[in-house]
């Protein structure tokens, strides 16, 4: 009998620490109800602040949409503006040159990004025109214009092997602010990659035409145009 009391006292002690949890979770449940039916209460009673949350959120929201729209317009309107001359095209670096020429081709209505760097299976810029077609562009930069080495053979065969297989392209151009060998002007119109020397160059960033007025061949829209 001696040895059963201790087990007995154990059992109550631990009855009771339980009791006391769930006794204190009441307690906190019903704290927290009636805090939240105070606050409801209180929001009732001042339902004029609700309203002019609203009204504040809807305003400010308005403004930010409103200036989200703006900045994309004026985006629209400096890229539409872009105008340089060969010039200002010889002093980039040629990086900043594979940028340039994605910005002239968003200028014309096209979706473009600059994919350029390691790996990029020679396409620095890959583009969409506003009639479907996909260009696939390799840049070659000369910091000394059409007085620097010539674009040879070599880069259009890189070209012809990954602008359509790899890229998708329906147009493949190499483009540069220098000159093309005697060799690569024939090579590149028997295998159809269309040829931008420094001329074509000038003319195209100088904003008069679209770069696919500038050039012969071209496929025709997959997409009828806006001014079809």
């Amino acid at each position: 009998m001696s040895r059963r009391r201790p087990v007995r006292r154990r059992r109550s002690v631990r009855r009771s620490k339980k009791q006391d949890e769930q006794l204190a979770l009441l307690a906190g449940a019903v704290v927290a109800a009636g805090l939240v039916i105070a606050a409801v209460q209180w929001l009732l009673a001042h339902w004029w602040l609700l309203v002019l949350a609203a009204v504040v959120a809807s305003v400010g929201g308005g403004c930010w949409l409103q200036q989200a729209r703006q900045r994309a317009e004026w985006k629209r309107v400096r890229t539409q503006a872009l105008r340089l001359r060969i010039a200002e095209i010889d002093a980039l670096e040629h990086r900043a040159f594979e940028f340039c020429i994605r910005d002239l081709m968003r200028r014309d209505g096209c979706t473009a990004e600059r994919i350029g760097g390691a790996g990029d299976d020679a396409c620095d810029v890959r583009a969409t025109d506003p009639a479907g077609r996909v260009w696939a562009i390799q840049c070659k930069h000369r910091r000394d214009g059409d007085r620097g080495p010539a674009v040879g053979v070599g880069v259009l065969q890189q070209v012809n092997g990954t602008a359509r297989q790899v890229h998708g392209a329906d147009i493949a151009v190499v483009l540069t602010n220098g000159r093309f060998s005697s060799k690569a002007i024939p090579w590149g119109r028997e295998h159809r990659i269309h040829l931008v020397d420094r001329r074509v160059l000038g003319e195209w960033a100088a904003g008069s035409r679209p770069l696919w007025d500038l050039l012969d061949r071209i496929p025709p829209p997959r997409r009828p145009t806006a001014l079809s």
